[in-house]
């Protein structure tokens, strides 16, 4: 066994005690709610208990009081700042949702013809509400709107120690992007970068290289990487129909997913705290080496190009897509005026600038 497969050894090994410690974090905290009001009455009938016990020490002056008269009142005998303790529900945790979803309603509507794009749905965050979708069940490739999920899956394997360490670009990496003709951050073989420019670089240009590198790094190869990106389709309940064969959106007739199910990845990564730092961004300069001693500045070209559009409120994030199969796509995160939150998916638009006005024209017309 060489260096290269112990470092993957203890990733991998690194990997599933991340998940593991999740899994306890989560049955601790079901535990503690389902234990909550067990507790809190363990409490008060201790309290009761102890009153019940001074009071017969002391003795009973007057034994023949009623029994109500014997007993003195909790809140006699506690501070009402700590009653107000005892008797408060639990706090609501803010968790992420485990399975997202959203429904349609006698009230969606379905785009009308300024709208493009074969496919197309705007989701109610806020109240998992489909507003308006066409064909939005439909299985379709979705290009590299596949690497919501690489960066959603990669946030959730990597401390924030990770994100400054080290990563050198290998010639396997350069040469599969070459001759796949993928879209690239322009990282140069040998080149050492930061896990950090890796999550940019996967997002802001659609760095098929910086999505690479992330899978090579959290999973060893793109292989490992892909069956933790379909285990979270699971998780997400989107597994029936969507199933993932690569890291990057190169067209595979096995690598499909519908519209709404990106629109629920897309949910789910606005509610990793990482990605939603990744994907708001309209630019990036990489670290400084050797082979680039200012940085590779990259810009996220669909925020760039919407942000001075009239939607109504802001476009927020956003991730696009594009192979012949399946036209131009993208999914966008968008805050309209009053601070409702939206999810807005398409595909199979004819450029990418009509993909954009296809965004624009949902937002404004049912984001309301």
């Amino acid at each position: 066994m060489d260096s290269k497969d112990l470092q993957r050894l203890s990733r991998q090994e690194k990997i599933k005690a991340m998940q593991l410690e999740k899994l306890k974090q989560q049955r601790r905290r079901a535990l503690a709610k389902r234990f909550a009001p067990v507790f809190v009455l363990g409490i008060i009938i201790l309290i009761v208990a102890v009153v019940l016990l001074v009071r017969n020490v002391k003795g009973g002056r007057d034994k023949d009081k009623a029994e109500a008269d014997r007993i003195m009142p909790i809140s006699e005998t506690i501070s009402e700042e700590d009653m107000a303790l005892l008797v408060s529900p639990t706090p609501k945790e803010d968790v992420p949702k485990e399975v997202y979803s959203a429904s349609s309603t006698d009230d969606t509507r379905t785009p009308g013809e300024e709208i493009v794009s074969r496919y197309a749905i705007l989701i109610d965050m806020d109240n998992d509400i489909v507003l308006s979708e066409r064909n939005a069940y439909d299985k379709i490739n979705p290009a590299s709107m596949t690497k919501v999920l690489t960066a959603l899956v990669a946030a959730e394997n990597l401390s924030e120690e990770d994100l400054d360490s080290k990563f050198t670009i290998p010639i396997d990496i350069t040469d599969y992007t070459f001759k796949n003709d993928c879209s690239n951050v322009g990282f140069d073989r040998d080149e050492t970068v930061t896990v950090r420019d890796l999550m940019y670089g996967t997002i802001l240009p659609s760095g098929a290289d910086a999505a690479l590198g992330l899978a090579y790094y959290i999973a060893g190869s793109e292989e490992a990487f892909v069956e933790l990106m379909n285990e979270k389709l699971e998780a997400l309940g989107l597994s029936d129909s969507a199933h993932f064969t690569n890291c990057i959106g190169l067209y595979d007739e096995n690598h499909y997913c519908t519209i709404y199910d990106m629109a629920m990845m897309m949910e789910a990564a606005m509610d990793n705290e990482l990605c939603r730092e990744v994907m708001s961004a309209h630019t990036y300069t990489t670290s400084k080496t050797a082979a680039h001693p200012d940085g590779i500045t990259i810009s996220n070209w669909f925020l760039r190009r919407i942000e001075d559009k009239d939607t109504g409120g802001e476009v927020v994030c956003g991730k696009t897509g594009y192979v012949v199969q399946s036209g131009n796509c993208a999914v966008s995160y968008g805050i309209d005026a009053s601070g409702n939150n939206y999810i807005c998916a398409t595909a199979d638009s004819t450029s990418g600038w009509r993909c954009i006005y296809d965004h624009v024209a949902l937002y404004k017309e049912f984001a309301k």
